[in-house]
């Protein structure tokens, strides 16, 4: 309860900060510097509230699985909780001792903090939020530092865990959404990491050993780059990521990487029509769509926001939805990455009206991409996004990923100061002349799930 009253005033606090000055929002000072292990750290000091909350990423994502082991940067991440092995030097820890996951966490719980582990296609991220209590925080650092630079991954725990993955990936398979999601995947990306599926038998192929060796290559203080968000000072925080990454094996020479190929463009169409008896048949239409550092992403956020990514304000909704009541939901978005993540629409509709909203879907792209948005279109899609700018950093944890966003892909550190001008700046022109630099309408795959199971 205490830490919900906190997390709940901070959202309160951070929001009125934004909303006094106005129409112009407040400053967003992000501190950026390089510590002697090659760690990068960014951070933005907020002190109204006694928390801090920190992100490390890794360049260890999906994107680094091997092909015939999909899935394995995912239950690598999700196994650093399962238990840690006995501290290499028990003396600069409280907790030298070996814990289970039953053990790992009753202690986090103890402290009333958390850290978690995820992975997406880009990287592998550790999360961590606790009270800066001078009784809490030093802990809870020390216990992040055991659970990240100690994992134990014992064996007998993955058993379980691939048994339990394994039933959530058959069950995921009777439905039409998995379905149609995973056929768009592959046929978008085609054999790009990007579109690995993690399968049962690519689970099978996953050992304890290939974790360990992951880890291993991958996870080095030299490769973190690291964004704290809360009431700590400089020192403070250079000082907690310090000791958060000392327990991980220190890389020599920290070479880069090997570089992952780019998404390779669509050479034609790809039509994937896949039976199955539903009630809606459904829809994904798309191709590789942009990397996240390209130049022009802007136009390209504003121009989806009148496309497709504005709900009731968006041209897709009007023309599928409104105007021939084709679909409940159609909706666009980009899904840019290190590599051109996907341009997507999806729509859900009867199975006997799949060729009409379609084909109305597909003409609204396409006079998009030729023509831009109207002025109208336009201005509403820049008041709905300027508008809605102070709920994404309303809170120590948006404000987070935020940081890291600006971290992982190198990003001006003044972006979020800046994010409203480089809306208001977008013209017509520029969404007109970044769509057709992006997209070609007449190269799309189209999958589809129910429909052709109507004909």
């Amino acid at each position: 309860m205490i830490i919900k009253n906190i997390a709940t005033a901070l959202q309160r606090a951070t929001l009125a900060l934004l909303l006094a000055s106005g129409p112009v929002l407040a400053a967003i000072p992000i501190q950026h510097w390089t510590q002697p292990s090659g760690a990068k750290v960014y951070l933005v000091e907020s002190p109204s509230i006694p928390m801090v909350d920190i992100r490390v990423d890794f360049d260890a994502g999906s994107r680094r699985d091997p092909a015939p082991q999909a899935g394995l940067a995912s239950v690598t991440a999700g196994m650093t909780s399962k238990g840690i092995a006995a501290a290499a030097n028990g003396a600069a820890t409280p907790y030298p001792q070996a814990m289970d996951e039953n053990q790992l966490s009753d202690a986090w719980a103890d402290l009333g903090a958390g850290f978690d582990a995820g992975a997406s296609s880009d990287r592998m991220s550790f999360s961590l939020r606790s009270l800066t209590d001078p009784e809490i925080l030093p802990k809870a650092v020390q216990l992040a530092a055991r659970q990240l630079g100690e994992p134990s991954f014992p064996d007998d725990v993955w058993q379980r865990e691939r048994q339990r993955i394994s039933a959530s990936i058959r069950e995921a398979n009777t439905r039409p959404g998995t379905i149609v999601g995973k056929a768009y995947a592959k046929a978008v990306y085609g054999d790009h990491p990007y579109g690995y599926e993690t399968t049962e038998e690519t689970l099978q192929r996953i050992s304890v050993a290939d974790m360990k060796a992951m880890y291993q290559r991958l996870l080095a203080p030299c490769r973190a780059k690291v964004s704290v968000v809360g009431a700590v000072t400089r020192a403070q925080a250079d000082a907690l990521v310090t000791t958060l990454l000392s327990r991980l094996p220190a890389a020599g020479r920290c070479e880069a990487l090997p570089a992952v190929p780019d998404v390779p463009s669509l050479a034609e169409p790809v039509l994937r029509e896949i039976p199955f008896a539903s009630a809606q048949a459904h829809v994904l239409i798309g191709q590789p769509g942009y990397k996240r550092s390209d130049p022009d992403h802007f136009p390209l956020l504003v121009g989806n926001y009148s496309l497709g990514g504005g709900g009731f304000v968006s041209r897709l909704t009007t023309e599928v939805r409104e105007k021939r009541g084709l679909s409940y939901s159609v909706y666009s978005y980009f899904s840019p990455g290190l590599h051109a993540g996907a341009f997507t629409v999806g729509l859900q509709t009867r199975p006997d009206q799949t060729a009409q909203a379609i084909q109305v879907a597909r003409d609204v792209v396409a006079s998009f991409v030729a023509e831009g948005p109207t002025p109208a279109e336009l201005q509403a899609a820049k008041d709905n996004l300027i508008g809605g700018f102070p709920l994404l950093i309303d809170s120590n944890r948006k404000l987070l990923e935020n940081v890291a966003n600006i971290a992982w892909y190198e990003l001006p550190l003044n972006y979020l100061d800046t994010w409203i001008s480089r809306v208001e700046r977008v013209t017509i022109a520029d969404v007109k002349a970044a769509f057709a630099r992006k997209l070609q309408p007449q190269r799309m795959v189209m999958v589809t799930v129910g429909a052709a199971a109507a004909r």
